[in-house]
């Protein structure tokens, strides 16, 4: 049942998720969910305190973004609160909601959900219904109150996007470049002197009397034992710490429409990057990682795969074919083992397989970018393992991460083959520039071939497999 704005409710829960959700279509623009941690005095301790797409968790770890996953044409945006992790300098915990590319009086069906992160319960509901020109909105917060949590209904509206939002609270927000430079102004011209006035006739000094000069002037007296006072010393002040830099609110969503972008022009040029795969299966929850125990082989698993009907939790695995400068090339997959590192070549490192079912937000990929000059090219795929036969039916997001420089997301296309294979994105070394492209390829092995060597015979990495298992 949705809660009237202003109303209340208790919090049972020490750890919750925040969804925020919504309904695309026709000139509908996407939305973003953030979170900002306040004080008692309503503001952030410093922009450290901003969670959301380009800064994804707080250093305490106790909010993280999740990321979206798109459903049919319902789309959630999720936050994970870790209630007893908050600091106790952290009063209240705003979700803030921003629209990228129209306002909110476009958007239908949004609302914000909290739900019991271990039970999946659902603990409040909030329903905006009266959005006009808004481009952002605080929707609700999560407040502590004599040492336990309540979540608030708001629903307050700005029409100065995410930056104002975020400045209202006390982020200091990089400002956007203007679309087109001012023309300068011409300086003001100079006004015209006025002719210069004839010299006058020099003036005769006043006469002296022969012989006679003015006495040169007496030294100041000087005490008995009187030194003079020793030369002033340049006053040494402490270096001032630079201010940190503002926080940027540029991300990228890649589409059919232009699907690349130069990571080198959005800074993406060092550190590390996080490749994000998050899936969700159409009509239902999410689905939480269920790895499966049994041994199944590549090769079976590209025979069978895609015909036998399979049953379980969804089992997805995120890989990547690589190449480097030198000639090298090989495959990162938990089959085998072969998780690769990140401080030696290939330096690209995948996260442990989890067969657990614990880890609700997707596979990771980390790329070293301090070693990119060493990259040819990178392709990073998914495989289905376990609990459906192809990608029929699943709705997932790809997001790339750079340490530096904007994010870079995008949406799976529909699944209309019986694929149980998709390449995800091409990242290419250009000699310049370090190029994501978008390939959202659906791929369906032949007969005894796995889904890895038909990324390869597809992309023309030439390597050479063999049957391997988790």
């Amino acid at each position: 049942m949705s809660m009237p704005k202003g109303s209340n409710v208790a919090v049972p829960a020490t750890s919750v998720r925040l969804e925020l959700g919504w309904r695309t279509g026709p000139g509908a623009p996407d939305v973003d969910a953030s979170a900002l941690l306040l004080t008692t005095a309503g503001k952030v301790r410093d922009d450290a305190d901003f969670v959301f797409y380009n800064q994804p968790a707080h250093a305490s770890g106790a909010v993280r973004h999740e990321g979206k996953r798109p459903a049919g044409d319902t789309v959630t945006d999720s936050l994970a609160v870790d209630l007893a992790r908050l600091e106790p300098a952290v009063d209240k915990v705003v979700l803030a909601a921003s629209a990228d590319g129209g306002a909110f009086g476009r958007v239908a069906g949004l609302h914000i959900r909290v739900l019991d992160a271990d039970s999946g319960a659902e603990l409040a509901r909030f329903d905006s219904q009266d959005a006009t020109a808004e481009t952002a909105f605080v929707l609700g917060e999560l407040y502590r109150r004599q040492g336990a949590w309540k979540f608030r209904a708001v629903g307050q509206g700005y029409d100065t996007g995410l930056a104002g939002l975020a400045t209202d609270f006390g982020i200091s927000v990089e400002e956007e470049p203007p679309a087109t430079a001012p023309a300068p102004t011409p300086p003001p011209a100079a006004p015209v002197p006025p002719p210069a006035a004839p010299p006058a006739a020099p003036t005769a000094p006043p006469a002296q009397p022969y012989g006679a000069y003015p006495p040169p002037p007496a030294p100041p007296a000087q005490p008995y034992g009187a030194y003079p006072p020793p030369p002033a010393q340049p006053y040494v002040t402490a270096p001032v710490p630079a201010p940190a830099p503002p926080v940027s609110l540029s991300k990228v969503t890649l589409t059919k429409e232009a699907p690349a972008v130069s990571l080198t022009k959005q800074g993406g040029t060092s550190g590390a990057m996080r490749v994000n795969l998050n899936w969700q299966q159409a009509g239902g929850q999410a689905k939480r990682l269920g790895k499966k125990l049994g041994r199944k082989t590549m090769e079976a698993l590209g025979a069978r795969g895609a015909l036998l009907p399979q049953s379980g939790d969804l089992d997805l695995d995120l890989c990547a074919l690589y190449e480097l400068t030198d000639g090298s090339a090989g495959v990162i997959h938990p089959i085998g083992g072969n998780f690769g590192s990140l401080h030696a070549p290939p330096y690209i490192q995948l996260d442990q397989d989890d067969r657990t079912g614990a880890v609700a937000a997707g596979e990771n990929l980390t790329i070293n970018l301090d070693h990119q000059a060493r990259f040819r090219r990178i392709l990073v795929f998914v495989t289905v393992y376990a609990g459906a036969r192809s990608f029929e039916g699943l709705h997932a997001t790809v997001t790339l991460q750079p340490q530096y420089g904007a994010p870079v997301d995008f949406s799976l296309d529909e699944c209309t083959v019986p694929s149980n294979v998709c390449a995800l994105a091409l990242i290419t070394n250009t000699g310049s520039e370090l190029v994501v492209q978008r390939e959202s390829r659906f791929l369906v092995p032949a007969p005894g071939v796995s889904p890895q060597r038909t990324v390869d015979e597809a992309y023309g990495w030439g390597l050479n497999w063999s049957p391997a298992s988790k």
